[in-house]
């Protein structure tokens, strides 16, 4: 059964040619000393539809003009379907590019071009995707448990660093005064022993 493309809901009008193009990313790793190369697949690039089309007569020119440039402007992925997206992951798709023309020879007669890319499907309307009733449990928990850390190093009472000299001063007052007394014996044993004169 053929399908007629269908952009939306909007069944495009008087086709002549389709054509997609699907290309696959490889990055190429050269080895030396090694003929050939190693490749590694980066996936897929969004599918290019390309649609080309003729009308004739000035009501259906302007009932299409206006109906794919609302569509153009509007700039929001929209669902496609046509026979030559079978077996594709293809569901919705952008207008990238339109492209219009009159030709002299045949006044009556209007040439068109569509460009679409894949795009993936829109997000669900709403906020956050449900999320499982155990994560967002596990979620306050671990929030409670931050709160009860910060409780408990508050309680805590933790050194002054701001400034470590003090206790290294009274230490040196002691070395001195320490000091101080071996003067003291010294002078005492220069006198017992007569070593002072």
């Amino acid at each position: 059964m053929n399908i007629k493309p269908i952009l939306d809901s909007w069944e495009i009008p008087r086709i002549e040619s389709i054509r997609i193009q699907e290309r696959r990313v490889w990055a190429e790793h050269p080895i030396p000393g090694r003929q050939g190369s190693v490749f590694q697949d980066l996936g897929t690039r969004p599918a290019t539809i390309v649609i080309t089309g003729s009308l004739a007569g000035d009501e259906m020119r302007d009932e299409f003009l206006e109906t794919v440039r609302e569509k153009f402007q509007a700039g929001e992925p929209v669902t496609f379907a046509a026979d030559i997206t079978t077996a594709t992951q293809i569901q919705y798709v952008v207008i990238e590019d339109l492209q219009f023309a009159e030709v002299a020879g045949s006044p009556d007669s209007f040439r068109y071009t569509i460009v679409l890319r894949e795009s993936p499907p829109p997000p669900p309307p709403g906020g956050l995707p449900d999320l499982d009733s155990d994560l967002l449990d596990q979620a306050q928990d671990l929030v409670g448990d931050i709160g009860d850390l910060t409780n408990l190093l508050d309680t805590l009472s933790l050194p002054d660093f701001a400034d470590p000299t003090p206790p290294l001063r009274e230490a040196l007052d002691e070395v001195e005064t320490a000091l101080g007394t071996l003067d003291g014996v010294a002078s005492s044993l220069q006198e017992l022993f007569g070593e002072g004169d």
